[in-house]
């Protein structure tokens, strides 16, 4: 009966685990250490590629009783999808005390100043944990709730993880705090992990960043060999290597390269992930000309940029779409006549080619259309934490946002920031300003994205112009009165946010009346037709019906013969358009597992059976 039991746990973990890969749309992350930047922030960005809770939440901090519990959902990422309402799965005691924290679909910051990005990797389906209790959404509620440092949250995590256990799919989190920045990787601690057991519920390590280096992570692990006699530099989770032993994955007196132990085979195409880690490391350290590698490579863990970066550098980076290589996606067929780099989901049976096991796929950009929201983060040691604890928000997709200033001290935002339906259209929702511009841009990329980066600029150029002058006075005001300075930063932060909300959506319904039916409506009235690039007009044999039928007429070629033609094919239905997922996605993996699975208990059964 035993036995049965857990091939029944089995077959639920491979589900689960198939469940996660669809889930997982994909994200760009990136971590810098204080003296890589060029004010000595400790910098952490995220890019929340997919459909993710997009409205910030101040979750406020306070003392608690003694009793009392926090409960947990299941996965309150995707508190904004009508068909994926978080579930209510248990309840953990609550500590003592606890800080103020920015919840949305990956929680991002506290009132300390710490920081957390976020990218998924799934991994092996060996280690995931179907009685587990946590994702990696619920590991960051509670580690900014009660963490002040990048180092106790890291600490918090691992805890919580392994106690109650772990049943995401592998993750990665960028964790920074005013002194320090942290890479964690987390999966679960193995299929037949049992609450109560004595067993750890996750296999997890952490690698610091050096202060004078960047990281980039975009859906594969990318902690490598892990030197257990760094206590400075690495954490690690509790008997990490048994379960890799065990299994055959690894034997005392190798490396244990934790990225190739948990996560062999990274998802996507095969350069769906490195292709950004490339172009990141490309962009911030030319001097080291990078090779191109594939999901089974790994570039460095970290690399120290050319020269020190900047707030802007990270958000231009966030605006990418491989211009000037021979990946620029705002080039070629694809990109159509206007030179469009949105490269819509394709699903898996409509892709003309394969490489064994890999499906050939669009060029994954690191600016994506599918952005629910990114932000870069700046966190200080030199002032109050109010005040130095900085997050650059942007809605939606990154290269057609506007970043607005939001300090860690703050107690509200605006409603419209706050709330907001996704399934329809929401005109109460900032989200959806910005959402309807980056579509618009698509009918006419070449015209209106200039204008869109010109207005972007206008506002967040104002916003670094202001913030010296804005810190000062807030950090004066701190000095007298906290108080004061946090209500002086909040209203400043929600100012900024109304301001660039009335301002793009006014930006919105002028791209509206300025470009449609293919023509720039000038301000005197006039219009100008936008027309096609030559090249474009050549290669689509433009008006070459027309030429043909013309010649006919006037007898300068001889009309061919009727072709009898044949019946049409049928017309396929419409596919529903989906973001790019990992190709383990499909109904034929899941069907295989399921037989998999249905075989091996049915093989335990019948033995029982004859033993009996």
């Amino acid at each position: 009966m035993k036995r049965i039991r857990k091939c029944f746990i089995m077959f639920i973990a491979i589900l689960m685990v198939v469940s996660t890969f669809t889930s997982a749309y994909a994200c760009t992350s990136m971590g810098v250490g204080k003296d890589a930047s060029v004010d000595g922030s400790v910098m952490v960005t995220h890019t929340c590629d997919g459909w993710y809770d997009h409205r910030i939440q101040i979750i406020p901090g306070g003392k608690h009783t003694a009793g009392e519990m926090v409960e947990i959902y299941r996965d309150p990422c995707n508190d904004t999808r009508p068909n994926k309402v978080p579930e209510k799965v248990g309840e953990i005691p609550q500590v003592e005390e606890t800080y103020s924290y920015f919840h949305i679909g990956y929680p991002f910051m506290n009132e300390k100043q710490v920081m957390m990005g976020e990218f998924t990797w799934s991994g092996r389906e060996e280690v995931s944990s179907p009685q587990g209790l946590m994702v990696i959404a619920n590991l960051e509620q509670l580690a900014l709730a009660r963490a002040a440092t990048a180092r106790e949250a890291i600490e918090v995590m691992g805890a919580l993880a392994e106690e109650y256990g772990y049943c995401d799919g592998g993750e990665t989190l960028i964790v920074g705090d005013k002194n320090e920045v942290w890479v964690f990787e987390v999966c679960g601690g193995g299929m037949l992990w049992e609450p109560g057991s004595g067993k750890p519920g996750a296999h997890w390590a952490a690698q610091r960043i050096p202060d004078d280096e960047m990281f980039v992570g975009a859906n594969r692990s990318r902690i490598g060999v892990i030197d257990f006699t760094d206590k400075e530099n690495f954490m690690y989770s509790t008997d990490i290597t048994q379960l890799s032993k065990e299994m055959g994955w690894w034997s005392e007196g190798e490396d244990f390269n934790y990225a190739k132990l948990f996560n062999p085979e990274p998802y996507g195409s095969p350069f769906y992930a490195a292709r950004r880690e490339w172009r990141v490391f490309s962009l911030v350290a030319p001097s080291q000309e990078f090779p191109t590698l594939d999901r089974y490579e790994q570039y460095p863990f970290s690399v120290k940029p050319d020269q020190k970066l900047a707030v802007k550098d990270l958000m231009d980076i966030y605006s990418d779409h491989y211009e000037g290589t021979p990946y620029d996606l705002t080039k070629g067929l694809a990109a159509g006549p206007f030179g469009n780099p949105t490269r819509w989901g394709v699903k898996g049976d409509q892709k003309p080619g394969t490489i064994g096991e890999d499906r050939h796929d669009w060029e994954r950009a690191i600016a994506l259309y599918r952005c629910s929201y990114s932000f870069v983060s700046q966190s200080r040691s030199w002032m109050p934490d109010p005040v130095g604890g900085l997050l650059w928000f942007g809605q939606d997709s990154p290269d057609t946002t506007v970043y607005v200033p939001m300090y860690c001290g703050v107690t509200e935002v605006p409603e419209s920031w706050s709330s907001g339906l996704r399934h329809q259209f929401d005109p109460d929702s900032a989200w959806w300003a910005f959402n309807f511009v980056n579509n618009w841009a698509n009918l006419r990329w070449d015209a209106m994205y200039t204008e869109i980066r010109e207005k972007k600029a206008s506002y967040e150029d104002v916003f670094f112009a202001d913030q010296n002058e804005i810190e000062a006075e807030a950090a004066e005001l701190f000095s007298k009165n906290p108080a004061e300075s946090v209500r002086y930063l909040t209203k400043y932060t929600n100012d900024a946010m109304n301001t660039v909300e009335d301002g793009w959506w006014e930006f919105a319904w002028y791209l509206v009346g300025k470009y449609y039916d293919g023509m720039s409506i000038n301000e005197d009235g006039s219009s100008t037709t936008l027309g096609y690039p030559m090249a474009y007009l050549e290669a689509v044999d433009y008006a070459s019906t027309s030429v043909n039928d013309y010649a006919m007429t006037q007898g300068e070629v001889q009309e061919p013969e009727a072709v009898p033609e044949e019946a049409p094919a049928p017309a396929e239905p419409a596919a529903t358009p989906e973001p790019q997922q990992p190709e383990k996605n499909s109904t034929a993996l899941v069907v295989i597992l399921v037989v998999i699975v249905i075989a091996a208990a049915w093989f335990v059964i019948s033995k029982k059976r004859k033993v009996d």
